[in-house]
């Protein structure tokens, strides 16, 4: 396998979705770390979404979760698998006040020549 290690960041300046990161083709996304900081003196909520590809199917992963003042949170407590061409999606409840960092381990299936 050829494995890459990326993290993905992004400043929430809007209240707009995000897109962190999408898997590459013929790839898996490892996301090991999902990092938020909230660099603002109040509470702001946070959403992360996985988007399937073929149906454009949402799936929640976090529904306005709140990230405390002045804070950064983890918010994976295990490793979370992404298959190819998935998109994970971000959004904040308030502008300009949340980090988002993904530490993302990106996997290629190994080539198998004869």
């Amino acid at each position: 396998m050829a494995n890459s290690y990326i993290n993905k960041k992004a400043d929430l300046t809007t209240t707009d979705t995000t897109t962190l990161n999408t898997v590459p083709t013929a790839s898996a996304a490892i996301i090991k770390s999902l990092l938020v900081c909230n660099d603002a003196g109040s509470a702001c909520t946070f959403t992360a979404t996985i988007t399937e590809p073929t149906t454009s199917d949402v799936f929640k992963l976090f529904n306005t979760k709140s990230i405390a003042a002045n804070t950064t949170t983890e918010l994976l407590d295990k490793p979370l698998v992404l298959q190819e061409s998935e998109v994970l999606k971000v959004t904040a409840g308030d502008a300009n006040e949340l980090h988002v960092i993904a530490s993302i381990m990106e996997v290629k299936p190994r080539e198998v020549t004869t």
